[in-house]
């Protein structure tokens, strides 16, 4: 916080005195060296960016994780990579959307067995609804040629 003030132009010991900070104590924090625990954070968010820029900026942190793990034989926990992307602002692409199963509700029986051949138009027309997240997905298939329209409505 005093560092960010004194970057806007404030007295760093008007800052300390504010906040209750002893100005030898704030002194003294800003020229400690790293510590063996922030050297290696360092590190590892460097290579983080690396791997994710190689990955065209694709990855997430399991992915990041199984590349420094599996691929560069870097042992570190798959929280700590989760952790110190999100501390740089590092983001990877959503995954594949989950599709939840809904377990014990009916749902409506193939009718035409898979049969979707007919003589004339007008005789078979079929429909299919699927919810994923906030989107509904509607397929209809109409007549006996194949027609279909897909169309993604927002509910």
């Amino acid at each position: 916080m005093i560092d960010a003030l004194v970057a806007a132009g404030y007295r760093a010991k008007v800052c300390c005195r504010l906040l209750g900070v002893s100005s030898p104590g704030y002194y003294r924090y800003r020229h400690r060296p790293l510590s063996p625990t922030q050297m290696r954070r360092q590190g590892l968010t460097g290579l983080i960016r690396e791997v994710h820029t190689a990955s065209r900026q694709t990855y997430g942190s399991r992915r990041v994780h199984a590349e420094l793990t599996l691929g560069m034989h870097i042992q570190v926990s798959e929280r700590l990579v989760a952790v110190l992307m999100s501390n740089a602002q590092i983001l990877g692409l959503p995954g594949p959307a989950k599709v939840k199963r809904l377990h014990g509700v009916a749902t409506a029986d193939d009718l035409v067995h898979r049969k979707f051949h007919r003589l004339s138009p007008n005789e078979l027309w079929v429909a299919d609804i699927e919810r994923h997240e906030a989107f509904l997905n509607l397929a209809v298939v109409k007549g006996h040629r194949f027609a279909p329209v897909a169309a993604g409505v927002n509910s």
